[in-house]
Order: structure tokens, then sequence, then C-alpha cells
């Protein structure tokens, strides 16, 4: 029988609104108001919901949950008439209602799921309408499942366009998935489509982007996409979609297949290193009950009244909390490497305690009346130290634990190139001490990607001992790994596909620098040496200067600001001029390589490599955007060197959109459907 789903929210009802007005308002603002897409999502969803008249039941895809949470609130949902919530799952319904509302994915089961439970109604003589609003879109397929079963005529179908999801202000978020398996493993690139929708959203908001780089053969399908998407010019064309954007001076589009070292490695930032041990969906963390506020009212997302209760553990020893920026502590920790994040929870911990003996100092009773009216505000940056004090110490102690450390070993001296047949050996090592699965096969994986290949009968023997170790259950994972090229023995078969080379991107780019974590030089200090070659992409064309900086984070002085002194000064950001400079590393890494101009209603898309009205350094005082696109999701460390890079640069401010936040471990389970395990817990 379906669940009951419940859920609150701390969010308000924006005041509804047209379209176009916001639209207008974000252009007149000249700068990427993302909560725009909040509204713009709401509005979709009531939409959805008022297009059936009278009280509902609402039965949820689970899925979709963690999306809606950041976008809706159940008020709202009872404001438009839902009368209960379920969770979509296998068995009868038991509506009260005469309206029953399907809210899910395009996907077969629950198409064959919902027509079931419309079969089993009909057999016990209940009479419901029922409704399927298909996110983001209805699909052919969909409804050839439902002809199938013989329900197509008793449904009513339609779409909820749930696109873009601010998770913060700099941050957007698909919150899809299998996007990275769906494309390289399945060949489903309707992920593809849904993204090129999106991107047309803002454009549609803030005018055309000017000019859209990439680098992948995923992200120039995107672009043929995106271009292709855009209307003819006509009267009724919105003139946002016929003039390029004064606010967006570039799309940049990072395919997840060209850089599949970056999320296979362990995130040493705070916030990583939460997503790494505690799994960070939507925005929400699972964490002790007891860190939270007793005083704070439970909070959480869409989900079923009777959670499944961890190993070991009561279900009430858990809850789901928000991470986000409000919370200062977190946004002044999450970017940083962890190996300072103690240092950083000191000197709030002193810093708050200087507040409350101030106490003791006030004699008169304005002070006092001071006093009062700062104790709500230190009252939650003491719950913030709590909480965040907790985690740090977990995450400390999970650090310490012999496996952890060890797989941090092999994974630098994978990146320097350091005695590779040895870092094999460990591998091995590690499987017969039987370390959890999760670590063994991202090693394998980020071994094999940065030597270019492992020899067919090594390679073999270490499946032959992982499989003995762990299971046969895994031999499909390991078929899919070889087809998507996460592992490919040497000689190498002719339908594989191209390696990277590795130690000549390494070189090229500068991926290995040395920098202090505590006071960054680079963007290498996320891993702690380690440049994520995505964003090392990114800088390529937004900020050229930190990929030739020398090692010890001294960048020539630009012309007219004279030499480089203690206290560096930022300098304005550099003209957008493609890959120039980096053609030969680019074209290098396999895949597609992207530079296309958009010239507004003029007839031609094609690129115009004379066209510079868009390569111009911001003017000093206005500030514009450049939007990275990460098609097959990003990880929380290269949202924290995106945000770093950020500080480097007057005039020009990089907004991150994903089709999801992933890590390693997500990345590999998302081609077994099923967990490999966590690291160890700490001993």
């Amino acid at each position: 029988m379906a669940t009951p789903a419940t859920a609150t929210h701390s969010h308000e009802h924006p005041e509804a609104g047209k379209k176009s007005k916001l639209e207008n308002e974000a252009l007149g603002q000249g700068i990427l108001d993302l909560s725009m897409l909040k509204t713009l999502a709401q509005r979709a969803l009531v939409d959805a919901l008022n297009a059936v008249n009278g009280a509902k039941t609402l039965v949820l895809d689970p899925s979709l949950a963690g999306p809606l949470s950041l976008v809706t609130e159940v008020s709202l949902l009872k404001h438009h008439g839902v009368d209960k919530m379920f969770w979509l799952e296998p068995g009868p319904l038991n509506a009260s209602t005469a309206n029953v509302v399907y809210l899910c994915r395009p996907e077969i089961k629950w198409m064959k799921m919902i027509a079931d439970q419309i079969k089993q109604s009909n057999a016990s003589s209940t009479s419901h309408s029922y409704n399927i609003v298909l996110v983001p879109r209805r699909t052919v397929l969909c409804d050839r499942i439902l002809e199938e079963e013989g329900v197509l005529g008793e449904v009513n179908i339609s779409s909820y366009k749930l696109e873009f999801i601010p998770l913060e202000d700099d941050l957007i978020s698909l919150e899809l998935d299998r996007v990275w398996r769906e494309i390289y493993l399945d060949g489903d690139e309707s992920s593809i489509f849904y993204a090129s929708q999106s991107l047309m959203t803002i454009q549609q908001a803030y005018g055309l982007f000017p000019r859209i780089l990439g680098k992948g053969d995923g992200a120039k399908k995107l672009v043929e996409l995106l271009v292709r998407s855009k209307p003819a010019p006509s009267s009724r064309t919105p003139a946002t979609l016929t003039n390029v954007s004064e606010a967006i001076d570039s799309l940049i589009i990072i395919d997840r297949n060209v850089d599949l070292i970056t999320p296979l490695l362990t995130q040493l930032t705070y916030e990583g290193l939460i997503d790494e041990f505690f799994s960070i969906q939507n925005s929400h963390v699972k964490v002790d009950a007891a860190l939270l506020a007793a005083q704070q009212p439970a909070t959480a997302s869409p989900g079923p009244s009777t959670a499944p209760s961890l190993p070991g553990a009561s279900a009430q020893a858990k809850k789901k909390h928000h991470l986000k920026s409000s919370d200062l502590l977190f946004a002044q920790l999450r970017d940083s490497n962890f190996a300072i994040v103690g240092g950083k929870l000191s000197k709030e911990a002193r810093k708050l305690d200087t507040e409350y003996k101030n106490r003791h100092n006030a004699q008169t009773v304005t002070q006092l009346r001071e006093f009062v009216n700062k104790l709500g505000g230190l009252q939650s940056e003491h719950q913030a130290l709590r909480l965040h004090t907790g985690l740090s110490e977990e995450i400390a102690a999970r650090t310490k634990h012999e496996h952890f450390n060890k797989s941090l070993e092999i994974q630098q001296n994978l990146l320097q190139r350091y005695d590779t047949s040895a870092q094999v050996s460990a591998i091995e090592g590690l499987v017969s001490e039987q370390a959890p699965m999760h670590i063994v096969t991202r090693l394998l994986c980020l071994a094999n990607l940065t030597i270019g290949g492992i020899k067919v009968k090594i390679l073999e023997n270490l499946k032959r001992e992982i499989l003995q170790t762990y299971g046969y259950s895994y031999l499909p994972m390991f078929l899919s790994l070889t087809a998507t090229g996460l592992i490919s023995p040497i000689p190498a078969p002719k339908t594989a596909p191209a390696p990277l080379l590795y130690n000549n991107i390494r070189k090229a780019l500068r991926l290995l620098s040395d920098t202090d974590e505590s006071s960054p030089t680079d963007i290498s200090f996320v891993y702690s040496g380690y440049a994520p070659l995505s964003v090392r992409l990114v800088q390529c064309v937004a900020h050229k200067t930190g990929v030739l900086s020398s090692p010890d984070g001294n960048t020539p002085a630009r012309e007219g600001e004279g030499a480089a002194t203690e206290t560096p000064v930022i300098p304005f950001a550099q003209p957008i001029n493609g890959w120039k400079g980096f053609e030969d590393a680019v074209k290098s890494i396999p895949g597609a390589t992207v530079d296309r101009f958009q010239h507004g209603a003029t007839p031609s898309n094609e690129v115009d490599t004379q066209t510079t009205s868009f390569s111009s350094v911001p003017a000093s005082g206005r500030q514009t955007t450049t939007m990275v696109f990460f098609l097959g999701g990003c990880t929380f460390t290269e949202i924290a060197a995106l945000r770093w890079l950020n500080t480097q640069m007057k005039g020009r401010r990089i907004v991150i959109g994903t089709t999801g936040i992933i890590n390693g471990s997500k990345l590999l389970e998302s081609l077994i459907d099923g967990p490999l395990g966590n690291f160890a817990p700490a001993t």
C-alpha cells in the first residue's frame, strides 16, 4: 500500500505575478537573480495542480521529493487542493478523493506501477479520475507503456516543466542523478535536451549568451540543440531572444566525460567531506539529532512518516538538516580545505565566548538592552558552532582510519605518476584487506585514467580478486566500467574510447602545484595540490593568468599596475577570448571543442572568429556574469574552486549550473543501480 508522505517547510509562498514582469526586472538589474527560477518552478507546479479541479490526492515519485522541497512547501500544495500525499510504490492506492494526481519522472517502472494501481482500483469498482503529471515532459515511450497496459484512455497526461532549482545565489541544479550514465552507458540523451530547454529559459530571461564555449562530445550536442532551439525572429519572439545578453558575457559547458579523474578523487573541502561521509542529497544531510538545538522544530523534505532507520540507530537518531549559506558559519567553512577547518572553529568559539562574557560589563539599562537584543543572534551562532564542531569531529575521526589514509596516499602518487606499478599493487593489497568496495573501485578507475590503461593480465587478476572477495554480483559493474572507459585494458580494443593523455595534460595545464590551504594562491588547494581539470578548463577561458602563473602563486603584474606587492591588487576580469593560448592543450583532451558566437536577430549563428564585441573587459563598476554549466554533474570541490576563482577578479561573477551534484561513489553507483558501500567507520 502507498505510504503517506508528509513534510514541513519554512519558505513563504510568493505572490503571484506574470513571467514577463520577472524577466523585465531581471534585465533591469543587470545581474542574474536566480531566485526567479524558484518562482517559475512554483508557478508551473501550481498551474499543473489547478488543471485538476477540486480536492485531489497527490501520489509522488520519491525521487522528486528532494527537488520539490527546494521550490515549494506543503502549505502551497494544500492551498491548491491537495488533500493527502502518498509515495508512488507497489500496491493498491487508498485515495479518499475522486481526483488522483501522479507526479513522477517519465520512467517505465512508474508507468507500470501506475497502470497496476488503476487496474486494481477498477477491479474493486472504485471510481477515480486519474491524472499523470510527468516531470519535466511527456514522452512517447510513457504513452506506449500505458497503451500496452490498457489504461491510456483512462488517464489525463500533462507535463510539469521543472528546470533549474536554485541551491545557492551562485548555484543552480537540475537535480538529475544519472545523467552521465544515461548518456555514456545507456545512450539516452534526453538529459541533453532537458539541459538545453533549461538554458533556453535563462536566455529568455536575460538574453542570448553572446559566446558559448564547451569541451566534450556531450557539450557539442548541447550547444547544437541550444542554437537550434532559438526561435526565428518574428513579432511574437521575446525581445530577450533577439538580442544578446548584457548581463551574461559567455556560457562555458564542461562535459563530465572530459574529466572523470576529479570526481573519483576524495574531496578534501569541508562540504565535500560531508558529502563523502554522510551524503548530501538536495542540499540536505542527515545528522545526529543531538547536534541540532532541542528547541528547533523538526524540518525535513517530503518523506514517509516512518523513515527507515540506519543500521545500529533508532529512527529518531538522525534528522535532516538543510545546509545553506544563511548559516554564516557554514558559509565560512564549506569551501575551505578541511585541514584549516579546526582552526576556524576554534577562532569562532573564542569570539563567541568573548561576546557572552561582555554581558558582565553591562552596567546600564541601555547596555543590558543591547546585550538582550544580541542574545538571539548569539544563540543561533552557538547552535551553528555546536553543529559544525560535531560534524568536524566525526569527519576527523573517519579521516584517521587506515583505509582512508592509504587511499589518499595512493591517489596522490597516481596524480604525480610516481611508481604506478607499486600503486596498482597497493590497490591489490587493499582488496586482500577487504577494504570497502567504495574505496577499491574508485582507486582502480583512477589508476586506469592516470596511467592510461592497465595491462590485460594485471587487470584480469585484479578483477578476479575483487569478485572473489566482494562477490560476483559486481560482475555487471565491470562490464559497465569497461563500456564507459573507466577501466580499459592494454592493448585496448578498437571500439574503446580514446584515453586521456593525463601525463601530457597535467604538465600543459599545470594540474599539480603547491599552495597553502590557509592562504590559497591556486585552485589546487581544494585537493591539497591537484587542480581539477574541469576548473582549469574554465580558467583557460575566464582567467588565463591563473593557469600561467608560477607554482608559488605569483602572477605577473598587469600592464600599468606596477610590481606585485605583499597585498596583491585584484585585477579586473580578462576578456573572453575563447581557448586562445591553450588550443593545443585543449585539443589533446578527448572530445569535441566548441567556440560559438550568437548574434541575436542576425540570420547567421556560425562562428565568427573576427567578432570581438563580446570580448572586452567589463567596464569599471559594471559587473558581468560568466555561466559555467556541468553536463553530467559536478562535485562540491569543483564548486569551491570556482568560488575561489570568483575572488580573484573584479567585474566578473561566475554562476555555476549543473545537472546534479555528484561524487565518485555516486558516479559509480549510478552504473550498478545500488550502493557500493561507504568509507569504513572510524575505529
